[in-house]
């Protein structure tokens, strides 16, 4: 697992023209690092009270805080600044809707090396865009061994050792119309939310690797409507060797859990044997998956009818 890093060069350079942001001083701080996601509007601090100051965030002056600046004191405002941004920690300030910068504020950006910017956007479609940017590019990520594909719009990782099937399988499931993300390698992150989100890792994309026949371009092969660049991780489908004498879920009464990243997601076991249609079992896991988010529990409801039926051939 590792948590990917973040300059404020790097911002500007990959969002700078989507967040429609300019650059108006700090060139030689653009090194400094974004750390979290979470972005804050120094309200309070600008009245002078910082106590829990997020210094680590990204700091968005808006209409309130440029109005602020315009009618404050300007020693009192000076101080709040100076103490503001000082404090190494705090990568960039942004000023929105492409507004005058505040002079003070200029001044002391200037004077404690912190890189300013300005947007064109509201404050509102800003915060909006500029979370999504920096969760996307900050959550904790880890790769691992299998296979993603969407099956009816449920997002399920296909592990197993190697050789057992697993791109076979997705294969199977590409043509029964089902949407591949990842093959083989899948990267994972933990989103805000406590879910998961999988993609591919960028030289794979669109790609399979199937045993005998090679590489295959997938997008070339089945169209556009079989790939998907990410989806919501909700199931986990684990392939193994049928073993004489192991015991496997048969009634669905004993649920195991898969913890990626802190987040656990419903476990499937799936024995391989001859016979066995895997990409069918897959396609009523994920069905069956569906309607328990939903609240229906077929294997618990079935248990309770037989529980009920037996409590009532003992009374008669």
């Amino acid at each position: 697992m590792h948590a990917a890093e973040l300059t404020v060069g790097e911002l500007l350079k990959e969002q700078g023209e989507g967040l429609r942001l300019e650059l108006l001083s700090g060139e030689k701080s653009l090194g400094r690092r974004i750390t979290v996601a979470d972005l804050n509007r120094p309200g309070l601090a600008l009245s002078g009270f910082l106590d829990r100051f997020r210094a680590e965030r990204v700091q968005i002056f808006g209409n309130g805080e440029q109005a602020y600046c315009q009618k404050s004191d300007a020693k009192k405002l000076a101080d709040a600044l100076s103490a503001m941004l000082s404090v190494p920690e705090l990568p960039c300030v942004i000023v929105t809707h492409n507004a005058p910068v505040p002079p003070a504020l200029a001044q002391a950006c200037k004077k404690y090396g912190v890189p300013l910017m300005r947007s064109a956007y509201d404050t509102t479609t800003l915060t909006g865009e500029l979370s999504e940017a920096l969760e996307a590019r900050l959550a904790p990520t880890t790769t691992v061994h299998g296979v993603l594909v969407d099956v009816y719009g449920l997002g399920v990782i296909i592990q197993g050792d190697s050789g057992i099937g697993k791109s076979e399988c997705a294969l199977e499931l590409l043509k029964r119309g089902h949407i591949l993300i990842a093959d083989d390698a899948v990267q994972i992150q933990h989103r805000r939310g406590a879910y998961l989100r999988g993609f591919c890792p960028e030289p794979l994309k669109n790609h399979m690797e199937i045993r005998g026949l090679g590489v295959i371009d997938v997008k070339l092969l089945f169209g556009i409507g079989a790939i998907r660049e990410r989806t919501r991780i909700e199931l986990a489908i684990k392939l193994e060797v049928w073993t004489a004498g192991t015991v496997y879920d048969r009634t669905g009464l004993d649920a195991k859990k898969l913890a990626i990243l802190d987040v656990e997601i419903p476990l499937i076991r799936i024995p391989v044997s001859p016979g066995r249609n895997i990409a069918v079992l897959i396609e009523v896991a994920a069905l069956n998956q569906r309607l328990r988010s939903q609240g229906y529990f077929s294997a618990e409801n079935f248990n309770q009818r037989l529980i009920e039926r037996m409590k009532t051939k003992e009374r008669g």
